[in-house]
């Protein structure tokens, strides 16, 4: 036998432990209707498949992989499919970026352009009589601006305003520029309003992947991987896939099902030159579920502490002050923003249950997951579906916390 052959495996990602949903206060049977309402959107034609799964008390009670993996093959969604994560990439920057304030790397409001220069010279677009007029930020960006996404820096997806033309005609959406190239890109552009003024979903977590690289003198990925990607045994989860998993991908339909636009999403086993932080990486239910436990543990698991407890509880409270602008359906009633996921501050006003103190966010191809500390519980959802994505954001919402016992 050849004793060193062994440390080869490495690409099995360890198992959170499992028990039966009632022995951790989840109903089987409001679980099997949850089972039966995605298996009813799957049959509609709603989405090709899904993953979910649903943690309490430390041990996962619910595990399901329905449908179909890949519409143009016949083999089934499986516990163990390949997904692009897009937008759920930011928590772990954002995790990324806190590590190094531990570190005494940075301050959160240190400005940004103390790590990259180009910043310094940005100035703010103003809209008027149809021209782009040019004026001085009040304030710098800082660290916690780009955290929290009131930094003025913008998204193409999220609108038509003349800044966010600009980066649409720009090369911001490649992935053959690097994380360097990127970033000196988003800084020769305006901001689309003063830092501090307003919530705007936006490129800055790229950005904040960017400062990273800087900071530690390393690529993206390899300092996502030292710090926490080998901690937690998230073996799977990378800026790309290798080439001999493609039979695991999770893809989408070619066409929405109900809008009839073209989908097309990046190809998972591509080598990209931009590392995103922003939305770049393919991960595994069983791997997202470590950083999700690790998170609801308060930044431990198995004995490796990947950030401090404090430092948690600080990002997943709200950082977005009363008379700043935040109007949008990703940061809904009764919710604000922390330093890389939105967090429920009231138990109503929003259109779907939760606890106060929950924090989560998404991703655009479909993707979802939440912590909710109250309950000791966590949930991952998993699709290829980015036209249905609101939809089942919510409906697997409602549809877990029906469980809770």
């Amino acid at each position: 036998m050849n004793v060193h052959a062994a440390p080869k495996q490495t690409k099995v990602t360890p198992a959170l432990p499992s028990a039966k949903p009632e022995t951790i206060g989840l109903s089987p049977v409001r679980l099997q209707r949850m089972h039966d309402a995605f298996q009813r959107e799957i049959d509609k034609g709603t989405t090709p498949g899904v993953v979910t799964m649903v943690a309490r008390r430390g041990q996962i009670g619910w595990f399901e992989a329905l449908g179909t993996q890949n519409p143009a093959e016949s083999a089934p969604m499986a516990r163990d499919s390949i997904f692009r994560i897009f937008s759920m990439t930011k928590p772990l920057v954002s995790i990324g970026i806190m590590m190094l304030a531990e570190d005494g790397e940075l301050l959160l409001n240190d400005p940004l352009a103390k790590f990259i220069p180009e910043f310094a010279n940005q100035r703010v677009g103003v809209e008027r009589n149809g021209q782009l007029e040019y004026a001085l930020p009040i304030r710098p960006i800082t660290i916690q601006d780009l955290l929290r996404h009131t930094s003025g820096i913008a998204y193409e997806i999220t609108g038509n305003g003349m800044v966010q033309r600009m980066y649409a005609k720009s090369k911001v959406r490649s992935r053959d520029i690097t994380n360097e190239e990127h970033a000196k890109l988003i800084a020769s552009m305006p901001l689309m309003c003063q830092p501090g003024s307003e919530w705007n979903y936006s490129r800055s977590t790229d950005i904040l992947g960017r400062v990273i690289e800087v900071i530690s003198g390393k690529t993206l990925e390899a300092f996502l991987k030292e710090r926490i990607l080998v901690p937690l045994q998230m073996n799977e989860t990378g800026f790309h896939t290798a080439k001999e998993n493609k039979p695991r991908l999770a893809e989408p339909f070619s066409t929405d099902p109900w809008t009839g636009d073209k989908v097309q999403l990046f190809d998972q086993t591509e080598v990209p030159k931009m590392q995103s932080g922003g939305g770049g990486l393919v991960s595994t239910a069983m791997d997202y579920a470590r950083f999700c436990q690790m998170l609801l543990n308060g930044g431990v698991l198995d004995g490796n502490r990947v950030i401090g407890h404090k430092t948690l509880k600080f990002m997943a409270s709200p950082h977005v002050a009363p008379g700043v602008k935040l109007e949008t359906h990703l940061v809904p009633p009764g919710h604000n923003f922390g330093l890389g996921f939105a967090v429920r501050t009231d138990e109503g006003l929003a259109p779907y249950a939760g606890s106060v103190g929950q924090f989560f966010w998404s991703g655009v191809a479909g993707t979802f997951f939440w912590i909710d500390p109250q309950e000791e519980m966590f949930a991952i959802f998993l699709s290829q579906g980015p036209g249905q994505r609101e939809y089942f954001r919510t409906l697997i919402r409602s549809l877990v916390y029906a469980a809770v016992e």
